[in-house]
């Protein structure tokens, strides 16, 4: 089978893919969660006229000529109406957020009079309208202000609460299974024996699945045995797992079994190897209707290639636009040798000249299993197969490693 390139890779892991059911939840428990639907205001903000100042609401006839005295006939504070109305020479001390009195037009800063008994003292005053926050400066019943497919956030729950909604409706977040294979690793925190290493793939894409927007369900490490992976692929099947991602073993080495136990239980085979470094042994197929993504057991490759491939299925899945995670131009901050047929992944560091533009940096080691220099980065250089030597200056395309 010959390397498939990533383009191709990407459009066939996402072939078919239908948005999630959606799903009724709290406002307060919103905080990352992608609308399922429009959502539009229940309410017009501001309802009324409002002042945006403290100071008094008077008739812009009244204050043409200044200084003048006018009457203190009430007070507007917040949350309380001056239930009258504003007659010729008469005020009304308003407070921020009060309704605009009937009859006023204009709002007097409070810095600008002198407070004399019963009586203000106007000294200078403002065009009619200053101050005056009108109903629905900000929105208005009906109007469409977050889109299906957004994914919220603090700033998005505040609107959204103001516009009326006390639960939103969203996407299912998919429960991603993750499966970690290989007699040589041992869970965070247990001391490896002899020839063994710390399991760290597990820990970094469960946290990149949570921050995409889905639901990881850790399903521990299997083995080198058949019967150990296949007892873990069915406690993946039996959750009704979204996605089932394997970290290693997914080539077809004497000692990689992941494969052969899926195929085994009836998995289809969509491809497991593409033009990509780091992360050639990718490997897609569908077990009946959950997903298969095989990572590789390098700890880069595998982050590299969720961050490319599982963040956009989990992306599709809730619904998101396509498209909104796309490379953008930057320039290279040092020399890079041509490519060969393999599209290139390099980790960098971005930064911005003095003119404000991107600078994007690779590390001088690139060897896939060097997580403190993926750590270090914060985007990727993506070459394409064949690109020809570059110098520094030249332009180039990233991806943010964030998600």
């Amino acid at each position: 089978m010959s390397l498939l390139p990533v383009e191709e890779a990407l459009a066939r892991i996402l072939a078919g893919v239908e948005p999630l059911a959606s799903e009724e939840v709290p406002i307060a428990e919103g905080l990352g969660r992608t609308l399922a639907c429009d959502l539009t205001a229940k309410l017009t903000q501001p309802p009324w006229d409002n002042s945006a100042m403290d100071g008094y609401a008077v008739r812009a006839a009244d204050v043409g000529d200044l200084p003048v005295r006018l009457r203190v006939i009430g007070t507007a504070p917040a949350g309380h109406g001056f239930p009258g109305e504003v007659g010729p020479a008469q005020a009304v001390r308003i407070f921020t957020g009060a309704p605009l009195p009937r009859g006023a037009d204009t709002i007097i800063i409070q810095e600008d009079t002198e407070q004399d008994g019963e009586e203000v003292v106007i000294r200078e005053a403002p065009p009619p309208g200053r101050f005056i926050r009108r109903k629905g400066l900000d929105f208005s019943q009906g109007e469409a202000l977050l889109a299906a497919g957004h994914r919220l956030s603090p700033r998005d729950l505040a609107l959204a609460a103001a516009m009326g909604w006390s639960t939103l409706p969203v996407r299912r977040r998919p429960v991603i299974a993750l499966l970690a294979t290989g007699d040589e690793l041992v869970p965070p925190g247990e001391l490896p024996g002899p020839d063994q290493i710390v399991a760290s793939n597990g820990v970094g894409i469960a946290a990149l699945v949570s921050l995409a927007g889905g639901q990881p369900l850790d399903l521990g490490i299997a083995p080198d045995q058949e019967e150990k992976i296949s007892g873990a692929v069915q406690q993946a099947v039996d959750a009704r797992a979204d996605i089932l991602v394997t970290l290693g073993g997914a080539s077809v080495g004497e000692h990689d079994l992941v494969q052969a136990v899926l195929t085994g239980q009836g998995m289809s085979l969509g491809f497991w190897r593409i033009a990509m470094r780091p992360g050639k042994p990718l490997m897609f197929g569908h077990l009946g209707a959950m997903r298969v993504l095989g990572l590789p057991g390098n700890p880069v490759s595998a982050l590299v290639c969720a961050r490319l491939f599982l963040v956009a299925l989990i992306g599709a899945l809730l619904g998101r636009p396509a498209g909104t995670d796309s490379p953008e131009p930057a320039r290279l901050g040092d020399d890079l040798p041509a490519n060969d047929r393999r599209q290139d992944y390099l980790r960098a560091r971005l930064d911005r000249d003095a003119a404000g533009t991107l600078i994007a940096t690779p590390f001088p080691r690139q060897d896939s299993s060097m997580l403190a220099t993926l750590a270090h980065a914060n985007c990727l250089v993506v070459r394409p197969p064949h690109a020809p030597a570059s110098k520094a200056g030249d332009p180039c395309e990233i991806l943010r490693i964030d998600v």
